[in-house]
């Protein structure tokens, strides 16, 4: 059964930076769209980034300019590099990996606070 696992998240002042990877294993990587969502309390789960196997990126309004995301298909992994990051980024963030199925990693949270 195909899995992902996250890891890098954490407690972070705001303007600081952490990345984001998540690895995944049991399945076939290269053609599936990958991307990474976050769910903060009380809110709806919201697409962060995403990339295609193409390569083709997509950022949520709020992210731009801040936040990069990249994968390595050698390394069956996406990474989510976040920079100058706000209290508002504070959530728990799931890898999500989308093809002829969808899996979804177990989270991980992400603390922005002084």
């Amino acid at each position: 059964q195909a899995q992902l696992v996250e890891s890098g998240g954490g407690l972070v002042q705001p303007g600081g930076s952490l990345r984001l990877s998540c690895t995944a294993s049991r399945m076939i990587f290269s053609p599936y769209t990958m991307g990474w969502y976050r769910q903060a309390p009380g809110k709806q789960r919201e697409l962060v980034a995403s990339i295609t196997s193409a390569g083709t990126t997509i950022y949520a309004d709020s992210v731009k300019g801040r936040f990069t995301i990249s994968r390595d298909n050698a390394e069956n992994m996406v990474f989510l590099q976040m920079n100058s990051l706000k209290p508002e980024d504070t959530a728990v963030y799931y890898c999500n990996a989308r093809w002829v199925t969808e899996v979804w990693g177990q989270g991980i949270l992400v603390t922005v606070s002084s």
